[in-house]
């Protein structure tokens, strides 16, 4: 297939409707790009990973998001906070603390409407939108992608040619599959177990839009606790595969086990009603060897994943699908789509979830809890926040991990395990 002078030939492709393929959508569209994004459903996308950082601002301006967000029913996020092993709670982490501009205060989203919003911000921009339209393959002649084939919802088979194919396709990542250049973090086979209440405890003021982190006693696993609109909010368990899904355990049991574990979490639902079935995920972790080749580029989830303990998904979503857009538009004002013009935003994109993971270990170490952390070194505070915000791009975002490192050491291999207790999460 040579697509030298061919006018049908799409200048991109972009598999999958998520945040990631939504920004570079937009983005391409706007800078005058021919872009079609297939989307296999046309229904509402039902994810978790309802909490945004901050650092999501700056890409939500580029989008011409703000205005909308701004105006939607999402709870405003001024901090995170955490509940340790011991049920100590720590003071909320203020984002402004840092950063006293209105990109400190993000949202808490309701997945459905949120991926809504970009997909029809895209159209609006104009990209091309195939719904109920499934990606089957991804064609090469050689090792140079040149489109994609596609099933749409009468069945019908074709080949859509493109200049530059956009794997957003999440967990399932056609690419990465294909060319078999996964790599998963062992140690990080986790599983959650979510479901939703209506009336379960917010404090006054601005703390009633924070993240809160419970650790379970033992450590053996955590949840999320995330408010979301209309008096809803999102708690998940998370604990290993074997504990929350093994043996065939329903996810209503294991997540009733854990939460017997968690008694700062069993006050905040005092008097809650559960208002959705429960659910499950498997959660792996996993890096990609390589992000880029000639004619194709990964992003978001289908360029990596990492366990979702600091609601990093939707951020390096965003940022990996920005980075993407600002490379193929360079790339084809200067006739080069070949693997190093199209990645070479990608290293210092894994740097920034390097950053992440140092985070997770510390997190699943049984040794570290973030309030010891802070009492033993209230001068890195700012840079915990850092974190939080998902400032990982700048330089120096690492010196924390060197203090860090004297609860936790880390040289990449598993968290510490409790040598006394068969409970503790080794992540």
């Amino acid at each position: 297939m040579n697509d030298q002078m061919n006018d049908d030939v799409l200048d991109a492709v972009i598999i999958g409707g998520g945040p990631a393929g939504a920004t570079a959508a937009t983005l391409l569209a706007r800078a005058g790009k021919r872009v079609r994004l297939f989307e296999r459903s046309s229904g509402e996308r039902f994810h978790v990973g309802e909490s945004l950082m901050p650092m999501t601002y700056n890409t939500f301006k580029r989008l011409g998001m703000l205005g909308k967000l701004k105006a939607s029913d999402f709870v405003r996020k001024y901090s995170v906070q955490f509940v340790t092993a011991t049920g100590k709670e720590t003071q909320p982490f203020y984002f402004f603390r840092r950063n006293p501009h209105e990109s400190a205060v993000t949202w808490q989203v309701t997945r459905s409407a949120f991926d809504k919003m970009l997909l029809e911000n895209a159209a609006e921009s104009g990209c091309e939108m195939a719904y109920d339209t499934q990606v089957t393959d991804v064609l090469f002649d050689g090792e140079r992608a040149e489109g994609v084939r596609v099933r749409d919802a009468d069945g019908e088979v074709r080949d859509v040619p493109a200049r530059v194919v956009i794997d957003a396709s999440g967990q399932s990542s056609i690419i990465a599959n294909r060319l078999k250049l996964r790599r998963p973090y062992e140690y990080l086979k986790q599983a959650s177990v979510w479901t939703y209440f209506k009336g379960a405890y917010r404090p006054p003021g601005i703390d009633a839009g924070a993240t809160v982190i419970l650790s379970t006693e033992g450590k053996r696993g955590w949840f999320w606790y995330i408010p979301l609109a209309d008096d809803i909010t999102s708690v998940g368990a998370v604990s290993t595969r074997e504990y929350l899904l093994g043996g065939g355990r329903k996810p209503a049991d294991a997540f009733a086990d854990l939460l017997a574990e968690c008694p700062n979490l069993q006050e905040r639902l005092q008097g809650a009603e559960q208002a959705d079935d429960f659910r499950a995920t498997r959660d792996f972790s996993y890096a990609t060897d390589r992000a880029a080749g000639d004619g194709w580029v990964l992003i978001g989830d289908a360029f990596g994943f990492l366990d979702p303990v600091y609601s990093t998904g939707v951020l390096l979503a965003l940022k990996s699908g920005e980075f993407a857009a600002d490379a193929i538009v360079d790339g084809l004002s200067k006739g080069d789509l070949s693997a190093t013009q199209l990645g070479g935003w990608c290293d210092a994109h894994r740097r920034a979830i390097e950053s992440f993971r140092r985070l997770v270990h510390a997190f699943y170490s049984y040794e570290f809890s973030v309030g010891r952390f802070i009492r033993q070194h209230p001068e890195h505070r700012d840079n915990l926040i850092d974190l939080l915000i998902g400032d990982v791009y700048k330089p120096g975002v690492d010196d924390i991990f060197a203090a860090m490192g004297e609860l936790t050491p880390y040289d990449g291999s598993p968290p510490t395990r409790d040598p006394n207790s068969t409970a503790t999460v080794t992540a």
